[in-house]
This record gives C-alpha cells, sequence and structure tokens, in this order.
C-alpha cells in the first residue's frame, strides 16, 4: 500500500520506517528542511537501538523519491495524492493547563484537506495521541481544507458536486512505543487498535496492517520475533473510544508506577524490602511484574502529558479525577526525595560535588523530556552543589536543550565520581550495572553512593565500604 506520514518525530519515524520495512511505499513528510536532508542521508536524528540500520535499510530499496520504499520530503500535496493510508503524527505537547496544544494536528488536517483529490478513498489516522473527539474534530478540519478550495461565493453552501468531493474516511490508531524498545514494540505489538465510524477504514488498516497481525513478515536483525510470539488481536471500535484507550493505558502505567513509589516509601518506613514486595506482588496475574519498579519515578513524553490531558479532560466534564492527580503528585515528590536522601547523608549539600549517573528519562534513549535527573540537578545546584553529570548517550543533546544549566559534563563514570561527596544513580543503563565499586569509590571524597533506580546489590555495595542508600 502507499502509505503517507506526516510528522518524522519518534512516533512518525518510527511508524514509517518499520510499515516500510513490511513492504509498503512509505513517504514521510516534515517541515524541517535539516531533518528532511539528515533522513536523506540515512541519518536518524533520534536515538532508538536499530533504528538507524532499519532506516538505511528501507532507504537502499528507493528509486527516486514518491517511487520508493521509503523517501522523505517537504512537499505535502504529492504525498498526500499519492497515499491510501495518512497517518498525522505530529506533536501534541502540554501547555501550562495541562491541554495538550493541537496547532500542529490541525495545521495538517486542514493542509491535508486541500491536497485531496478524487482519485480514491483514503484513510486519515491520528496516530499523535490527542483528546477524546479529536477524530470528529479532524474530519470537520479536513473538510474545511476542501472547502476552501472552493469558489468565494460557494464556500460553506454545500455546493462541491458530490461526485467531485474527495472521499476519505478518519479513523484513531493510538501508539503504544516504548523508547528503547519501539522497533519491537511496532513489530511484535501487545495489539493493535483502530478506531472509526467506517467499516471501509477498519478494512484499509487491517489489510495495512495484515503482516503484524498475521506475522508472516522476516523478523530484521535489529528486532528478533521473540520466541513463540504469534498472532497479534486487533481491536476495532469507535474513534472515543480508541482515543481514550490510549490515554487509559498510560495513565495506568504511570499509576502503577507511582503505587510503586508510594509502597516504597512506606517499606522504607517498616523495614521491608520494596524489591522483594514487588516480585511478591507481581506474580499474581492480576497484577503483573512489569512497571512496578520503585525509583526516582517515571518521566519521558508520555505519560506525564497524557496524565495531565486526561485530568483536563475529565475538569472539562466537572469531574474531578482524584487517583490521576495522585499519580502526578506521588511521581514529582519522588524526585525530591532522591534530594532528601543526599540530605540525610550529607547533611549540608552546600559547597558538594555530586555526580549523577544518567541524564536520560530511561535508558537506551537520548530523550531528556521530564527527565528526573533534570528536576534533581536544578535542586541541588539551587541548594549550592556542584553537580556533575554522565550519561552515555543523552549528554550532547542535554548541552544543547538546557545550555543554562549549570552541570559540568564528564567523559565517563570515572571521571564523574572523581572528587565526589556522592554519586547518585539517576538511569539505569546496563553499563552502569558493570561498574567495579571499589575503582569507583578510590576516587571519591566520600563513599556516598544513592541509587534511586536500585541497580547494584546493597550488600556487596557495602562491603566495598559505601554508604549505600537505594529505594
Amino acid at each position: 500500500m502507499k502509505v503517507c506520514v506526516i510528522g518524522t518525530g519518534y512516533v512518525g519515524l518510527v511508524t514509517g520506517t518499520c510499515l516500510s520495512y513490511l513492504g509498503h511505499e512509505v513517504t514521510c513528510v516534515d517541515n524541517n528542511p535539516a531533518k528532511v536532508e539528515k533522513l536523506r542521508s540515512g541519518e536518524s536524528p533520534i536515538y532508538e537501538p536499530g533504528l538507524s540500520e532499519l532506516l538505511v535499510h528501507c532507504q537502499k530499496r528507493c528509486t527516486a523519491p514518491l517511487e520508493g520504499a521509503l523517501s522523505f520530503t517537504m512537499d505535502l500535496p504529492p504525498a498526500v495524492q499519492a497515499a491510501d493510508v495518512i497517518f498525522i503524527a505530529v506533536g501534541t505537547p502540554p501547555q501550562p493547563t495541562g491541554e495538550p496544544d493541537l496547532q500542529y494536528v490541525e495545521a495538517v488536517a486542514r493542509s491535508i484537506g486541500s491536497a485531496l483529490d478524487n482519485s480514491k478513498p483514503r484513510v486519515i489516522v491520528n496516530k499523535s495521541t490527542v483528546p477524546i473527539g479529536s477524530g470528529n474534530w479532524v474530519e470537520m478540519l479536513v473538510r474545511d481544507g476542501i472547502e476552501a478550495l472552493q469558489p468565494a461565493g460557494h464556500r460553506g453552501t454545500g455546493s462541491l458536486e458530490v461526485e467531485a468531493m474527495p472521499r476519505f474516511m478518519v479513523a484513531s490508531n493510538p501508539e503504544f512505543l516504548r523508547e528503547g524498545s519501539a522497533i519491537g514494540d511496532t513489530l511484535y505489538p501487545d495489539r493493535i487498535v483502530v478506531g472509526s465510524q467506517d467499516p471501509e477504514a477498519y478494512s484499509i488498516l487491517r489489510q495495512l496492517y495484515a503482516p503484524i497481525l498475521e506475522q508472516t513478515f522476516q523478523a530484521p536483525k535489529v528486532a528478533p520475533r521473540p520466541e513463540g510470539f504469534g498472532a497479534v488481536p486487533l481491536v476495532t471500535t469507535d474513534l472515543q473510544s480508541a482515543e481514550m484507550i490510549k490515554y487509559a493505558a498510560n495513565a495506568f502505567l504511570a499509576t502503577k508506577i507511582s503505587f510503586a513509589n508510594e509502597i516504597a516509601n512506606l517499606c522504607e518506613k517498616v523495614g521491608a524490602d520494596v524489591v522483594e514486595v514487588a516480585r511478591g506482588i507481581g506474580l499474581d496475574a492480576r497484577i503483573g511484574q512489569r512497571f512496578l519498579n520503585a525509583g526516582a519515578g517515571w518521566g519521558g513524553s508520555c505519560f506525564g502529558k497524557d496524565v495531565s490531558a486526561l485530568v483536563s479532560i475529565a475538569r472539562e466534564y466537572g469531574y474531578e479525577p482524584q487517583m490521576l492527580k495522585a499519580t502526578v503528585t506521588v511521581n514529582q515528590q519522588q524526585r525530591q526525595r532522591i534530594v532528601q536522601k543526599l540530605q540525610d547523608q550529607l547533611k549540608i549539600i552546600k559547597g558538594k560535588t555530586i555526580g549523577l549517573l544518567g541524564l536520560a528519562f530511561k535508558p537506551n534513549t537520548d530523550d531528556l523530556r521530564d527527565a528526573p535527573a533534570l528536576d534533581i540537578a536544578q535542586t541541588l545546584i539551587k541548594m549550592g552543589a556542584r553537580v556533575k553529570a554522565f550519561d552515555p548517550i543523552a549528554m550532547e543533546h542535554c548541552q544543547a536543550q538546557h545550555p543554562d544549566l549549570d552541570l559540568h559534563y564528564a567523559v565517563d563514570a570515572m571521571d564523574l565520581a572523581w572528587g565526589c561527596d556522592a554519586v547518585v544513580v539517576v538511569t539505569e543503563w546496563e553499563e552502569f550495572r558493570t561498574l567495579e565499586l571499589a575503582q569507583l569509590k578510590a576516587v571519591m571524597r566520600t563513599p556516598i553512593l544513592v541509587d534511586a533506580r536500585n541497580v547494584f546489590n546493597p550488600a556487596a555495595a557495602r562491603r566495598e565500604g559505601f554508604s549505600y542508600v537505594g529505594v
């Protein structure tokens, strides 16, 4: 099938590349010339394991713009006109009120409408995370774009001939990608959700996703198929329910993490071990073991934004969602609890040197959006500490995105630890788990280790002479 993906951010680029790998002709559209040029040269603007390799593999099949397996352009109209399926995958960043900023979705929807012709029916898919009811809104905006091309005297009169009206259907197809494992999440998902009011839209999207639903494709080397993985469920529903599924899923996962942190805080009071508690309750099939890791809390572009958006939606309808508000509150407090653990150990923060192991909000990504490390660093700097940082991937992004943050960047973990009064593990990168603690201790001023991700064995760390504090 011919696919147009508008927006080459995290979701758009991964979606477009994976659909191309499955054999579809994909054109990705973006209005950033530098990004488009970078992508045309086979270079991914984001760090995601395996994405660059898959990008190059798909582009090698290209013969010309708009005719290859995967191409990139700034020219939206021909990409829309060629497509059977058009994905809207632009950003919906949060506003101060918690509501998502929909200006980019609006602009794209109008542009799609003005570019459509009546050569064939098309499905316009909301891939961006949007508020409930946005499917109907996008349909209205696309029609506005179509009508804008009519002569001035005919606009809004409904006079466009039926046979000349471009035929399109709107669907919601939320993404459930985890940064660091996005290719695997796309090719081997728990489910694919499609919401629409039109049975034909279900049929077209079922055809689009058939290789994934039936698992008939050859697994790429960068993302092997999990052992025993079989057919993928397709959830077909109405637009509003599909939009709510996305928000509800992220809100529940965020709540699960905040719950684990609440239990961890109680464990510290009574002398229990939250790692053992999480393992014990996670073996209950009704609860499950995933997303029960206590630590510095969640970050990234989805959980905070989506929970806040859901709170905002609830308030529009006069409902105050107490549990969702508590989920956000607990998460913010957890970051300050890490600072409190440092205070308990050091007593005085002012004038001390503190090293942060990890900047990205999670391992295997360079994403710094709502990263706990940034909040912790800002708090410590305000308290008068000298803050050093090391991250295997995210430091260059941090320097570019936060030039005013007074961080001292280290070249590796040992350089970070040199002269530190305390080291804090903020991101659970795999390479941190294998650090030689004796070597780390040897270069520190005082051997204080605050393990905000429970990466190390407490007994082993204490045997090496550390004052160890976990969560």
